[in-house]
Order: structure tokens, then C-alpha cells, then sequence
């Protein structure tokens, strides 16, 4: 089996490098956008009636964006036209830290509208009871949504989540268009070098994609089962 894998000893392909920047990549845009799609869904319950508008106006532009579109503009339009620049200015790898940053940014614009969506989902399971008797003691709007219903909300939604995370990790192989050297950039470079591997090189980032996504979806399988709210 070794001579099968020969390719894998040129030095240019570091794939345990791809697939460290795949989880970077994952792992950054999850927590940006649990924390963006959770501002989101605030503003999509709020009274105030120009933050819900707000809130729906982004969800409804950027879910149905296409995510492609959002890492190019990222690249061409806020890095090139714009002149944004979120690495180090000394850096000897600026650009590849400021494409990295970018491509996070794009993630996090695109995912955190499901996650925003899903704790919508949420909250309408939460008994409206349960925000009038808040109220009721003097709760405001925000004591209630973080204290009583988002917590709650949190809970029903893991499975959906979930599934949004494990979505995020697999489209994370988009950043591979604007040069971050994640798993897919690297598969690409080897399918171009490697035509006699083919099979073997898709067989080996299939694999690798499944190592990655099997643990995930079985971690938060269990932590909703453990918390699931029992109505």
C-alpha cells in the first residue's frame, strides 16, 4: 500500500497543513457566527420595528446569496477595491493572514443567517407564558430574551445547529477560491499532479472530510440529547 501513496511524500503537499487550516477556518466562522446569528435573531424578535427590518433584510439578502459570490466580494471587493486589510501590515505572510481573515468574515455573513433562523425556530418553542410572567415581574425585553428564552431556545435547536455546523465545515472548500490553503486548494494542486492517483487522491480527502465531520455530528448529537428541553 505504501507504493500507492508514493505522492504523498513530495514535500509540497502538506495535508495534515490543509486540513489544520480547514479547522481553523471552521472553528473561527462557527463562533463569529453563533455570536452574529445570535445579535440576528435579537433583532428579528425585537419591538423595535427598525431592527427587525434590519434583521430580516439581512437574513433574507444574505441566506439566499450565493456563498461564492460572498467569499469572492470579500476577496475583490473588500481586500482589493476597498483596500481592507485585516492582518499585520509587517507580516511576512499578510496576504495570505488577510485572505484567511476574509474568507472568516464571508463565513460568518453566510452562516450566521441559519443559525439566526434556527434559534427562530427555537424561541417559538419557548411557552409565550413564560416572556408575559417575565414581564410581569419587570423583566425588559432583553432580560427576557437572554435570561428565559435564548436559553431555552439554545437548547431545542442543537440538532439544527448541528447540521449547520457541518454544513459550515464542508463550505469552508469555497475559501480554496480566493488562495486559502485549505484541504481543497491542496486536493485541486494534487488532481493537476497526480493524474495517475486520481481515485486514491479523492478517496484520501473524502476520508479526510469524513474524520472530521463523523466526530462532530456524534459530539453534538449526544450534548442535545443531554440538554434537550423536556415539555
Amino acid at each position: 500500500m505504501s507504493t500507492l501513496f508514493d505522492f504523498l511524500d513530495n514535500p509540497n503537499y502538506d495535508l495534515l497543513g490543509a486540513f489544520w487550516m480547514t479547522i481553523k477556518l471552521t472553528f473561527f466562522s462557527a463562533i463569529g457566527s453563533l455570536i452574529w446569528g445570535t445579535i440576528l435573531v435579537g433583532m428579528r424578535v425585537s419591538p423595535v420595528p427598525i431592527m427587525r427590518a434590519f434583521g430580516t433584510a439581512y437574513v433574507n439578502i444574505f441566506r439566499n446569496t450565493p456563498l461564492t459570490v460572498i467569499i469572492v466580494f470579500t476577496s475583490l471587493g473588500l481586500s482589493s477595491t476597498l483596500g481592507v486589510n485585516l492582518a499585520s501590515a509587517d507580516s511576512t505572510t499578510s496576504l495570505e493572514d488577510n485572505f484567511f481573515r476574509l474568507a472568516i468574515l464571508g463565513f460568518i455573513a453566510y452562516t450566521a443567517t441559519f443559525v439566526c433562523e434556527s434559534l427562530r425556530s427555537g424561541i417559538n418553542t419557548v411557552p409565550v407564558g413564560q416572556a408575559e410572567a417575565a414581564r410581569a415581574l419587570g423583566l425588559g425585553f432583553t432580560q427576557v430574551l437572554t435570561l428565559i428564552v435564548l436559553p431555552q431556545a439554545f437548547r431545542s435547536v442543537i440538532a439544527p445547529l448541528t447540521n449547520v455546523m457541518i454544513a459550515l465545515l464542508k463550505n469552508t472548500t469555497v475559501a480554496s477560491i480566493i488562495g486559502v490553503a485549505e484541504a481543497s486548494l491542496l486536493m485541486s494542486e494534487m488532481v493537476e499532479n497526480e493524474s495517475d492517483s486520481l481515485l486514491l487522491v479523492f478517496f484520501l480527502f473524502a476520508a479526510g472530510f469524513v474524520v472530521l465531520v463523523l466526530p462532530l455530528g456524534l459530539l453534538l448529537g449526544w450534548v442535545a440529547k443531554k440538554v434537550e428541553v423536556k415539555r
